[in-house]
């Protein structure tokens, strides 16, 4: 009785001894989000779309202004074009934005500010502010996602790349016509310099007189039927019919 009392007991200390618990490795997004070790289901994203950037305006402060209605995950401003290059005086000029997107972590909450700010000043109540006079266009864009902007901007970078392309190729071909005229201009040079060595200036003149002589053809003219006797000439009978004279 006490053998079978026994044998459960080593049994379960076994099982415990050789059992191996595998503990789930965090993602890197969990991590970034703070949201490992929570049990739940996930909240789904939302993107919202401001169609007009201030002056000035960076995406760290934009996303600074918004945080205060909920968690934003990321934020794209699109370039406004010749932004950030170099102006006439040599100056590096500052970077100006069109339009941009914004994702917050909670879709609910992307629309509802969407929902409240839009249309609103950006500056607030504060005069002092300078985006008072700036007002919010945002809208929520339902059923987008970040990977689609992600492949536009993709697409317009190929775009981008093959204009580029197809401008070198271009400038490429007109340099190449460039030197075969220079080329071409100064084998000429070497013909006329060689003939006016051997027949002297008289012989050079008459070749470029015969070069810039233009031809231009004629028709032969055709005789008048009134003082050439070889044509033939109407009757006064079939006249005077279609005179309708008697």
């Amino acid at each position: 009785m006490e053998e079978a009392m026994g044998e459960p007991s080593e049994r379960r200390d076994e099982g415990r001894v050789g059992e191996k618990r595998i503990a789930k490795v965090p993602t890197r997004e969990e991590i970034l989000k703070g949201t490992v070790g929570k049990v739940g289901k996930k909240k789904k994203s939302g993107i919202v779309y401001i169609s007009r950037i201030p002056p000035h305006l960076k995406p760290m402060r934009l996303k600074q202004m918004l945080s205060v209605h909920g968690k934003i995950d990321r934020v794209y401003l699109a370039l406004e074009h010749g932004s950030g290059s170099k102006a006439k005086n040599g100056k590096k000029q500052g970077k100006s934005y069109s339009e941009g997107w914004i994702e917050f972590v909670d879709k609910k909450v992307a629309k509802h500010v969407a929902r409240l700010l839009n249309g609103e000043p950006m500056g607030g109540r504060k005069k002092r502010s300078k985006y008072y006079y700036d007002l919010w266009n945002l809208k929520y864009l339902p059923g987008f996602k970040w990977e689609n902007l992600t492949e536009d901007i993709a697409y317009r970078r190929r775009v981008r790349d093959q204009k580029l392309a197809a401008e070198v190729s271009a400038a490429r071909k007109e340099r190449d016509f460039y030197l075969s005229k220079v080329d071409q201009a100064k084998v000429i040079s070497e013909i006329e310099k060689r003939k006016r060595d051997i027949g002297g200036e008289d012989m050079l003149r008459s070749i470029e007189e015969k070069r810039s002589a233009r031809v231009f053809p004629q028709k032969k003219a055709r005789p008048d039927p009134v003082t050439d006797k070889k044509q033939t000439r109407i009757s006064k009978g079939v006249l005077s019919l279609i005179g309708g004279s008697k």
